[in-house]
């Protein structure tokens, strides 16, 4: 997942996709410790596309925030 695609997104699509990107990691954690997981750096991929989503989810947060006060002034 590249960060222009995610920048499109609207936020409530931001927390959703963080949701399931998270229960995603539980179930490749689960595989890991089974023996059954693949290919170990699926773990590192798919905690890393949620930091990616956390950040521009946070930025989004950030500039509503601004802007906000901006207008309060």
């Amino acid at each position: 997942m590249k960060v222009f695609e995610i920048n499109g997104l609207p936020e409530e699509e931001l927390k959703k996709r963080i949701k399931d990107e998270e229960e995603n990691l539980v179930n490749l954690k689960f595989q890991k410790a089974t023996s059954q997981l693949e290919s170990p750096i699926k773990v590192r991929l798919v905690r890393r596309d949620i930091a990616r989503l956390k950040t521009v989810l946070r930025q989004k947060e950030n500039n509503r925030a601004k802007t906000e006060i901006s207008k309060g002034n």
